[in-house]
């Protein structure tokens, strides 16, 4: 299978940078070889399970890349992860090495001690052929684990290709276009989509393992931005006072947000700045990308657009029964069948069976509304986001986005809480701009009773300081609902 046709003839075309050092695509297949020998004499084979510590690193990258393109499964792990979960991903996993750019850096814990990535730039090293890349597991990519201990998604190269041609339909990406990051590369985003699908279309990621403002604008010209939320927040906010910065996302090609909603006034802000949207998509660990706004429209601030080819989408309802509606009000859990869907959790057929039926489809958790156009509208999880209360299904999404429309509201997370009356009621935590001055908790429940309906105004609103969050920035709403319990 041919994963990278870039690497197939390689010339000289630049393929990755990371900080001031760039490599081509002949440097690449080279350092491809140089790892085959490396894995060779460690006795490592293709199908093996390699663990890789995404550290901020050019070595990093060109690891994970070099490891698909010799067979091998890539087990992409977080340089922050606990002891805890490091011991989860050991016996689950079971990676029979472990790679690091600098080992030094990282503790010995129960994945043992990293062996270092210094033949991957060390032309007097020994090569081997390169095995190819092979049509079964790719990756092992562990998901959050909100809900219990992490399950790792097994992303075979089969489905990661498919779903990297549908997305360069979608976005028009060119082999002659660059991608900026400053993503984390342990996960879809930074990983799959960033760096495999920069490879995949034959053009460059330029990766900035660290997010600053002013030096990801200096490279934006020209360029496509992958960025979730949070960055392009602070980018605006940079903006705002830096004119670089500002003419810079005006010269990006492409603005490309995911990993979670990007806020209607984020969607304002940047507009406003770079006199061009930006476009959002929706996906999973489990599922890789399963809609995106096509370029060939403008973009559509709060959707994620219709499903990409390939990918059939339903909305059902709580017995898992398609719902034909475009009214754009109907909520329903996301399904999903293709080539693009992930093969089984890693040793859990149970978690597995759970997600999957016997015709393929995926049930997300995730709920969404769909227009008459077949653009969906997500407005939250089904485990955390779906509100009942007062026999209304309430979704979290949709108030959370209106309350962050107030100027004076700069974050806000809705969870519902145990009510003996309604059985659950809408509970608001708010970051204000000025947590000295705060809007009133009573214009905020006004706000949304006069914008949706009554029925889905909060019952009660906290200012916090800050929202918990994961490492890619998505909320951690069982952390909120444990501050609401007795």
């Amino acid at each position: 299978m041919s994963l990278f046709p870039c690497l197939a003839a390689p010339d000289d075309r630049p393929l990755l940078t990371v900080d001031a050092t760039t490599l081509t695509a002949r440097d690449l297949l080279a350092a491809a070889a140089r790892h085959a020998a490396f894995l060779a004499a460690a006795d490592i084979h293709p199908g093996d399970h390699i663990g890789v510590w995404t550290q901020p690193h050019l070595h990093t990258p060109v690891a994970l890349a070099a490891n698909a393109l010799c067979g091998v499964v890539s087990v992409p792990l977080n340089p922050k992860l606990g002891a805890r979960e490091a011991a989860h991903v050991a016996a689950d996993a079971a990676p029979r090495l472990c790679l690091a750019a600098a080992p030094d850096e990282l503790p010995v814990g129960p994945l043992g001690r990293a062996a270092a990535l210094a033949h991957l730039s060390d032309r007097t090293c020994p090569i081997a052929p390169v095995p190819g890349t092979s049509p079964g597991p790719l990756l092992i990519l562990y998901t959050s684990g909100t809900t219990g201990a992490p399950k790792g998604a097994v992303l075979s190269a089969a489905a990661i290709t498919s779903n990297l041609d549908a997305l360069a339909h979608a976005w028009d990406w060119r082999p002659g276009d660059t991608v900026l990051h400053a993503l984390p590369l342990f996960h879809v985003h930074g990983l799959v989509l960033g760096w495999f699908g920069s490879l995949r279309v034959g053009g460059r990621l330029h990766w900035q393992p660290r997010f600053d403002p002013a030096a990801l604008a200096a490279a934006l010209p020209g360029a496509i931005l992958f960025a979730v939320p949070t960055m392009f927040h602070r980018l605006a906010d940079a903006a705002e006072h830096d004119p670089t910065i500002a003419s810079a996302l005006r010269l990006a090609r492409l603005l490309i947000s995911g990993s979670a909603a990007l806020p209607l006034r984020e969607h304002q802000r940047i507009s406003a700045l770079a006199g061009r949207g930006v476009y959002e998509r929706y996906g999973l660990t489990e599922t890789l990308i399963n809609c995106a706004v096509p370029v060939t429209g403008p973009p559509q601030p709060g959707r994620v657009g219709p499903p990409l080819p390939g990918v059939e989408l339903n909305l059902c309802d709580d017995d898992h029964r398609p719902l034909a509606t475009g009214d754009d009000q109907t909520i329903g859990e996301i399904a999903v069948r293709g080539p693009n869907l992930f093969s089984n959790y890693l040793n859990n057929p149970t978690a597995t069976a759970a997600v999957r039926d016997a015709d393929g489809w995926f049930y997300t958790g995730d709920l969404a509304t769909r227009d008459a156009a077949g653009s969906l509208r997500i407005v939250g999880r089904r485990a955390t986001d779906l509100i009942k209360s007062g026999g209304f299904k309430i979704g979290a999404g949709e108030i959370e986005a209106c309350l962050a429309e107030h100027p004076e509201v700069c974050e806000v997370a809705v969870v519902g809480a145990p009510d003996p009356d309604l059985g659950e009621r809408i509970v608001a935590f708010v970051v204000a701009r000025d947590p000295a001055a705060p809007p009133s908790a009573a214009a905020l429940c006004d706000l949304v009773a006069a914008a949706l309906a009554p029925h889905k105004r909060p019952r009660a609103v906290h200012f916090v300081a800050e929202l918990p969050r994961n490492a890619m920035g998505k909320l951690l709403k069982a952390e909120l609902r444990a501050r609401l319990e007795p």
